[in-house]
C-alpha cells in the first residue's frame, strides 16, 4: 500500500451584498468569492502547490455549473442570493489522486475559513518536493531484496494487507474484494485509503503503518455500507 502523510487545506469565503441589484424573494443579491490555501507546520496559509486543477460543482441551478481552475489559489468568483452545500474536488499533482470536499456557502459572515484534512500520497517525486514546503516530508520505506533469489526483476510495490475470513457479509464476497484489491493500480488504492479513512468509526480494525509504507485492514470489520462502496469503486477500476 502507497504510504501517505496528511495536510491541511484551508477554504477561505469572503461575501458582500450588491446593493444596486434587486433581491430574489426578499433576498440580497450578493457576490462571494472561494479561494483555496494549504497551511504550513506553523498553520500559516501558503500557496495550494499541491494541486494541478480544482473543479467547483455548483449548484445546479448557476450556468456551467462545474468550474475548473488551475492556478493557485483557484479563485472563483460568483453572484447570487443562497447558499448551498458546494462539493470541490481537489487533484493532486502527478496523477495524484482526487480528494473530494464538502464546503459550506452560507452568508452568516462576510469572510470565514474552513480547514480540512486530506491524505497526500509519498510516491510522487513532484508532489513530494511540494509537501516539503508545508512541513516534514516521512521517507519512502527501504525496499529490501529476498537474497535467496537470483532474479532481476523490479520489486513489485506492496498491496494492501487484510486479515479477510472467506465469507459474505451483506450482499459483498469478502474474499473477493481481498482478492480484488490486489488488482488496483497504486492511485486508486490511494483512493481506497481515503475512503476507508474519511469513514473510519471505533468498530473497524485499521492500522496505518506509514514507516513501512503498509495499511492493514480486517475487511470483515468494515460496515456493510462502506464494503458495498469499495466494491463498486473496485469494479469501476479493474481491468
Amino acid at each position: 500500500m502507497v504510504a501517505t502523510t496528511k495536510r491541511t487545506v484551508r477554504i477561505k469565503t469572503t461575501q458582500h451584498v450588491l446593493p444596486d441589484l434587486p433581491p430574489v424573494e426578499n433576498f440580497p443579491m450578493r457576490k462571494w468569492a472561494i479561494e483555496i490555501f494549504v497551511l504550513d507546520a506553523d498553520g500559516k496559509e501558503i500557496t495550494a502547490t499541491l494541486f494541478d486543477k480544482v473543479v467547483y460543482h455548483l449548484h445546479p441551478t448557476f450556468a456551467n455549473p462545474n468550474r475548473t481552475f488551475t492556478e493557485p489559489p483557484f479563485k472563483i468568483e460568483e453572484q447570487g442570493w443562497g447558499g448551498f452545500a458546494l462539493n470541490i474536488s481537489l487533484f493532486l499533482l502527478e496523477k495524484g489522486g482526487e480528494r473530494k470536499v464538502v464546503h459550506d456557502l452560507n452568508f452568516i459572515k462576510e469572510e470565514y475559513q474552513v480547514d480540512h484534512v486530506i491524505q497526500v500520497p509519498l510516491n510522487k517525486p513532484l508532489l513530494r518536493t511540494e509537501l516539503a514546503k508545508s512541513g516534514h516530508v516521512e521517507e519512502p520505506p527501504t525496499k529490501r531484496k529476498n537474497e535467496s533469489t537470483t532474479s532481476t526483476t523490479e520489486p513489485k510495490p506492496k498491496k494492501g494487507k487484510a486479515s479477510v475470513t472467506p465469507t459474505v457479509k451483506g450482499s459483498v464476497d469478502i474474499q473477493q474484494l481481498a482478492f480484488s484489491l490486489t488488482k488496483l493500480k497504486e492511485d486508486d488504492l490511494v483512493t481506497i485509503v481515503q475512503m476507508i479513512t474519511d469513514n473510519r468509526t471505533p468498530e473497524m480494525d485499521v492500522v496505518n503503518n506509514v514507516e513501512d509504507g503498509e495499511f492493514v485492514i480486517d475487511l470483515f470489520s468494515l460496515p456493510e455500507g462502506l464494503l458495498k462502496s469499495l466494491w463498486e469503486y473496485i469494479t469501476k477500476n479493474t481491468e
